[in-house]
């Protein structure tokens, strides 16, 4: 047994921790050792009256004062200069060690003259049933691995002996080994200090054993060791930063540099690694510990030179004790997923009638919508054609030129993304994708309503009734018959958003596919933003009042996506102090919504967003429709019941959804931004009606699943038939509105300019024609580029645009001069501008003859003009040839094209890092397995199995 122990005790009060009450238990622990320790130094770090004070009655020989900033390393360097005796015993003020600890580690430290020191069995300090550590190994890369961390400890590691290195705290290390090997390397910032010791102790020739019956009892929130693992962002960055100094330090010198080097692209690549896995939370640590290793050269090079001092053999010495992977997969993943844990149940799509029902809706869709399944594209309401190849269809997707307009330079509205998106879907021919969306549109919703219904309840006939409910949502049907395709995508991609949202507080998973969706879900809906941000904020506070905090950056994540989506329009409408026109529609602008009156609003409360109530309006003749608003009072009334039911929380939550969607509708009525054919059209409800929709059928779910007693239970497909049969029926004209041809689909040209125009255009996107439309006061000019005006094209920029820009007046005084004057210059002009054609459009339907008048006088104007070409009469109006030089669009300025470039990187980089928290992993899955599929239910409490500390495997 070592004839004297010299007791170093580190102490440094941090934050809220009660450093002076763990420090009294250190200091009564020491006192009450069988074989106390001969010296004791403490080390106090920050001033502190009261630890002050505790140290002077503490007896030891001496106190050394210093900096709060001290770590745990640095300061045992202080403190050495006063060693005496045989032995260092390395201590916190939150190590309080057994009575006989002190007496085991000097007495195996005595047995073998090999050992350079050795480790007690740590345990927590409340509880010393759990192991917090009892040695550390190594794997292959220099990642620390705990091995027997978080284990229960039954007495399992009792006869473990060699160990590669152990925790710092509680080690009793040799007077002599301490002096040759230096001490603890100061530049390790916390972590591995007692790894990188006992490797220096390895090559110095000597052993590391652990003491099994020594126990000493930890806290976690002292000096020494990792920081408290409620402090995850320090933890992973000195335990990052402590991995790639020791890499440096211990590789051979000609691969030094190479090291260094790599260190940039590693961090690259373990940010794409973490992201992957689910664990954005080290992004940030592992780009700090990257730059802090980059820059601390000195550090480096003195660990080498302490390393190369004391080092007595080979590397091959350290490697019977790493970890192997085949080791490390073992030990992290045991024998699979805990029994005990409860499994989710299984999903029964199939065996639960979800996929008949889908194809059951395919077939309707088909029987509604026949004619769709000959025709290459959509027209009619707000339905125009894509761009014909994918490069239009994403530059219209992105900052820069817009496709309308003179001169027109800004943010795309990023429902171009969604639309380019679907088109690529169909490359060789992209309208036709919009097609086939319309088409399985019905089946679609079906799917969407139907998992969305796995989050309210198991029964698979309930989630039938639901997916059914949904696909028949009066204003879903609306959208689809007057041709809104940002509206049906809305109604598509919605229940999806709340499937993700409702669970992504539980993993980042979820959360990352939220947050995607709920982009997508905005790009469609704008005017939905204001009921996100409120439905957001409740779920922030609920998930840190539930779940103190822990999981509040996943909820936070959320809305990351969409705000750097919409950044660039936000910015350009703040600027121009146009926040209110955020909220348009986008796409083609159309009206034919509900009047902002009380009538209007009864019909938004009802679910019906437009007058027609579902087409019954018109159809058939003399039948009465006032029951057709009454066909959602069965869902409204299931719907509150829900709060009535043992999981009223979940009726709750969608009272207040419900509640938001209908603010969101009636508020949208109000509002008129956009502008058609120089009138105001409002924003178009449908979308929060979704939103109402989607919460009502919640909650009525709710009630049919956990409100009707066990001995009711005939009673629920009773209800379920009072709910869906209804809206049935009341879903009968809009289904049938095809047959009957009183749906605004129509089998939409490739092109909306004439047919000489789009085969010109069609390969140079930069060739621009002026439409004219004659107006009962005037002349509507607009300038589209390319082969066709088409959906991706629109810009509601322009669409809510109430003050003339430059561009605006330049085309005013062009066409004036063109129809009013004889100004020689003015074709020359629209030839330098890029303007190939001029096509004098039909005159609208209203002031006949005054829209009539003002055309025939364009067409004389115009047929007057030598340098200009009549090509004739088309379908779309007449036409003229700019006969003199025709230059092409000019490309935009430099400065835009490198901001428009910026603003790629950011988003799709976002965009990267969305599709990398969304794709399952299989520990994903296990964790997924592990919950229950509905949300709110009460999960039994289980014991698992212990597992061992995950460390960094890379």
């Amino acid at each position: 047994m070592p004839a004297r122990v010299h007791a170093i005790l580190v102490v440094r009060p941090e934050g809220r921790t009660p450093a002076a009450a763990h420090l009294r238990r250190t200091l009564d622990a020491l006192a009450a050792q069988t074989r106390p320790a001969d010296a004791l130094t403490i080390v106090l770090c920050g001033p502190d009256e009261e630890l002050r004070e505790l140290a002077a009655r503490s007896g030891a020989e001496g106190v050394i004062t210093a900096a709060h900033g001290t770590g745990f390393a640095a300061a045992t360097v202080l403190a050495t200069p006063r060693l005496s005796g045989d032995a260092v015993w390395l201590l916190a003020q939150d190590t309080a060690p057994a009575p006989d600890a002190l007496a085991r580690l000097a007495g195996a430290l005595e047995l073998a003259a090999s050992v350079a020191f050795v480790a007690p069995k740590l345990v927590a300090w409340d509880d010393r049933s759990e192991i917090v550590s009892l040695g550390v190994a190594m794997t292959r890369r220099g990642s620390a691995i705990e091995l027997a961390a978080g284990e229960l400890d039954q007495g399992q590691h009792d006869a473990a002996e060699d160990v590669l290195g152990a925790d710092v705290r509680g080690i009793l290390v040799r007077r002599d080994a301490w002096r040759d090997l230096g001490g603890l390397d100061t530049a390790l910032a916390g972590a591995d200090e007692g790894l990188d010791l006992g490797v220096r102790a390895r090559l110095a020739g000597g052993r590391v054993t652990v003491v099994p019956a020594a126990v000493v009892a930890v806290a976690g929130d002292g000096v020494a060791g990792l920081p408290a693992a409620k402090k995850a962002s320090r933890r992973h960055y000195a335990a990052r930063r402590a991995q790639l100094h020791r890499r440096l330090a211990y590789a051979p010198a000609a691969a030094v540099p190479l090291h260094w080097l790599s260190l940039l692209p590693l961090a690259v690549w373990r940010t794409v690694t973490h992201l992957a896995g689910k664990q954005p939370g080290r992004v940030w640590p592992e780009w700090a510990a990257t730059l802090v290793t980059l820059v601390r050269g000195g550090a480096v090079a003195r660990s080498r030179r302490r390393l190369r001092s004391s080092r007595r053999s080979g590397w091959a010495r350290i490697a019977p004790l790493r970890v192997t992977r085949e080791q490390l997969r073992v030990r992290l993943d045991g024998d699979g997923a805990d029994p005990e844990a409860p499994i989710r149940s299984d999903l029964r799509f199939f065996t639960g009638g979800g996929a008949w029902t889908v194809l059951a809706a395919l077939a309707v869709s088909v029987a509604a919508f026949p004619k769709l399944l000959a025709w290459s594209s959509l027209g009619g309401g707000g339905l125009l054609p894509l761009s014909s190849t994918l490069g239009e269809l994403w530059a219209h997707a992105a900052y820069g030129q817009r496709a309308i307009g003179l001169d027109d330079v800004g943010a795309a509205d990023p429902f171009a993304a969604v639309v380019a998106a679907i088109g690529s879907l169909s490359p060789v021919d992209p309208s036709r994708a919009l097609v086939v969306l319309w088409l399985l549109a019905l089946p679609l919703a079906v799917l969407g309503g139907w998992f969305a219904a796995t989050r309210v309840t198991e029964r698979s006939g309930l989630r039938i009734v639901a997916a059914v409910v949904w696909a028949l949502a009066p204003t879903f049907l609306d959208a689809l018959v007057s041709g809104r395709p940002a509206a049906v995508l809305a109604h598509l991609v919605l229940p999806w958003v709340l499937y993700a949202g409702a669970t992504a507080h539980r993993s980042w998973a979820a959360a990352g596919t939220a947050s995607l969706l709920l982009a997508v879900l905005l790009a469609c809906a704008p005017s939905l933003a204001p009921a996100a941000l409120v439905i957001w904020t409740f779920m922030i506070l609920a998930t840190a009042l539930l779940r103190h905090g822990r999981d509040v950056p996943k909820t936070v994540w959320l809305v990351v996506p969409s705000l750097v989506l919409f950044a660039p329009l936000v910015w350009e409408r703040v600027r121009d102090g146009r926040l209110l026109s955020l909220v348009a529609d986008p796409g083609l602008v159309q009206g034919g919504g509900v009047t902002a009156d009380a009538a209007g609003r009864l019909l938004l409360a009802a679910g019906f967003p437009a007058p027609d109530l579902g087409g019954w309006a018109s159809w058939p003749p003399g039948i009465p429709t006032w029951w057709v608003p009454l066909v959602a009072a069965p869902l409204a009334a299931l719907a509150l019941l829900s709060l009535l039911t043992p999981r009223w929380t979940a009726g709750v939550a969608a009272l207040i959804l419900a509640l938001t969607g209908l603010a969101t509708a009636f508020a949208a009525v109000s509002i008129a931004v956009s502008i058609r054919d120089l009138e105001a059209a409002p924003v178009w409800a449908g979308p929060a009606l979704s939103l109402v929709w989607a919460a009502a059928l919640a909650g009525a779910v709710t009630t049919l699943d956990a409100g009707i007693p066990e001995r009711t239970r005939a009673l629920r497909p009773a209800l379920a038939a009072v709910l869906a049969l209804p809206l049935a029926v009341a879903a009968v004209p809009a289904l049938t509105a095809q047959a009957r041809d009183v749906a605004a689909l129509t089998d939409g040209p490739t092109s909306t300019l004439p047919a000489y125009v789009a085969a010109e255009g069609r390969g140079d996107a930069r060739l621009g024609t002026l439409v004219l439309t004659p107006q009962g006061d005037g002349v509507l000019a607009r300038v589209v580029w390319g082969a066709s005006e088409t959906l991706d094209g629109q810009s509601t920029e322009r669409a809510t645009r109430t003050v003339p820009d430059s561009g605006d007046r330049d085309l005013a005084a062009l066409t004036a001069d063109l129809v009013a004057t004889t100004d020689p210059d003015a074709v020359g002009e629209l030839g330098a501008r890029g303007i190939a054609f001029i096509l004098l459009a039909s005159s609208p339907d209203g002031d006949a003859s005054a829209a009539a008048a003002r055309g025939l006088g364009a067409a004389i104007a115009l047929d007057q003009r030598s340098d200009l070409d009549p090509v004739g009469d088309t379908g779309r109006g007449t036409l003229w040839r700019v006969t003199a030089d025709v230059q092409e669009r000019a490309d935009a300025a430099p400065a835009v094209q490198r901001y428009a470039a910026l603003i790629a990187l950011v988003q799709l980089a976002l965009l990267g890092i969305c599709l990398l928290l969304a794709a399952p992993t299989a520990a994903s899955r296990r964790t997924a397995r592990r919950l229950p599929r509905v949300v709110g239910l009460r999960r039994p409490r289980v014991v698992r199995r212990p597992q061992p500390v995950r460390e960094e495997a890379s």
